[in-house]
């Protein structure tokens, strides 16, 4: 007889590495070449590690040997601290932050410090799976507010005001965006935080992509504009210094009057109990924050992110059938399709289709909670020629149909 799975399992899944990866990984072991445009990896397109990230870890790796503080090497934290009061946080302390493996480990901890099962965090759709997972596997609940395409994936605040509930405990924003690649407007920004104000509402603030964005625009972090709410902010450096594996992220907690103390404790027991995030990973924190240059590198004229971009967007402006809110940051883009007249009524299908076809793994939209199949996210990081091909092949695939 067969063991059930956990019940708090039943709701938890990944498309990023779900059927349509593991349909994938059986292709190219029988010898297909597959371009996988389902994670945000760019070591896997040609991109390498800064030097200064690659010397501050072979210089340091002896210091790793032994654990370290459970919240994370003091060095580390320190670089981490001056990095956010560069971003205009003033409240945080050494005390406030948390260095773990990667932000999706930081994210599991903090819903579990700060939810209790049957409550509610307001979550954005489509959103990146990690998090309405985290609230799964802690009994609460993901209530997903809309971000509105037509308006460039800006949340609709009116529907935020709606889900409201006495259930209600916190508010995600993840900014910029994964999938969609926006960055919300600040004035769209301070409208949510003015809501969490109203209703005492904790802000999970997920800004691993702050330091992507393109089009001399600017990131602000939510615990800069507003200080009086308890915030808790999500970054790290996975994709600004093209370190994935090294799985470097951390939280860094805001709040007036004490707010958070009790949740900084309940971090501190949770980062106690796997003894420490990755020492060797910490190591080179400091040396990546003080290299900012070699991401601007890839954000402007001439460079990848920002020439692979404009090749996405220039073929799906042409494609007929297709449509596309260019991204403002981050390696992400969210085409939609015309599902109607290609007669698409499940988009895990037409991702098949495009692998199966096309030897191109994409994720379908309904892997990030969108309600209706017609789009999929692409990870923009092939050289800008292969990308554009790559589109112009799902293009072509969806006009057989």
């Amino acid at each position: 007889m067969k063991i059930a799975n956990a019940v708090r399992m039943n709701s938890v899944h990944s498309d990023i590495r779900g059927p349509l990866y593991q349909e994938a990984l059986k292709m190219m072991k029988e010898g297909t070449d597959v371009l996988r445009l389902n994670t945000g990896n760019p070591a896997n397109f040609g991109f390498s590690l800064p030097d200064s990230v690659r010397e501050a870890l072979l210089s340091g790796i002896d210091r790793a040997v032994a654990y370290c503080d459970s919240r994370g090497m003091p060095d580390a934290r320190e670089a981490i601290l001056a990095y956010h009061r560069s971003k205009g946080l003033t409240d945080p302390c050494m005390e406030d932050i948390f260095i773990g493996n990667g932000v999706s480990e930081m994210a599991q901890m903090a819903v579990l410090a700060v939810m209790d099962p049957g409550e509610e965090m307001l979550v954005p759709c489509p959103n990146y799976s990690l998090w309405s997972n985290a609230l799964y596997l802690a009994g609460a609940k993901p209530v997903y507010y809309r971000c509105v395409e037509e308006n460039r994936w800006m949340p609709d605040t009116e529907h935020i005001r709606s889900l409201i509930t006495d259930r209600t405990k916190a508010i995600l924003l993840i900014n910029p965006n994964n999938p969609t690649g926006v960055l919300y407007d600040e004035d769209v920004v301070k409208e949510i935080l003015q809501i969490a104000r109203e209703h005492h509402l904790i802000v999970f603030s997920d800004e691993i992509y702050d330091r992507l964005v393109m089009d001399g625009k600017v990131h602000q972090s939510c615990a800069k504009l507003a200080p009086d709410l308890p915030v808790l902010t999500f970054n790290g450096l996975s994709k600004s210094h093209i370190i994935c594996g090294f799985r470097c992220g951390w939280v860094i907690l805001s709040s007036p009057d004490h707010e958070l103390d009790e949740i900084r404790d309940a971090l501190e027991r949770l980062s106690s109990m796997r003894l420490c995030g990755n020492a060797l990973t910490q190591l080179v924190i400091p040396a990546a924050l003080n290299d900012p240059e070699s991401t601007k590198a890839m954000l402007v004229p001439g460079g990848r992110l920002y020439e692979q971009r404009k090749a996405v967007v220039d073929v799906i402006s042409r494609a007929e059938g297709m449509s596309v809110v260019p991204n403002d940051a981050a390696f992400y883009v969210f085409p939609k399709f015309d599902a109607e007249r290609y007669h698409i009524t499940d988009d895990r299908d037409f991702g098949m289709g495009v692998l199966k076809e096309k030897h191109i793994l994409i994720v379908p939209g309904s892997g990030f909670g969108y309600p209706t199949p017609d789009h999929f996210r692409i990870v923009m990081l092939p050289e800008a020629q292969e990308l554009a091909k790559a589109v112009q092949d799902i293009a072509d695939y969806l006009h057989t149909l």
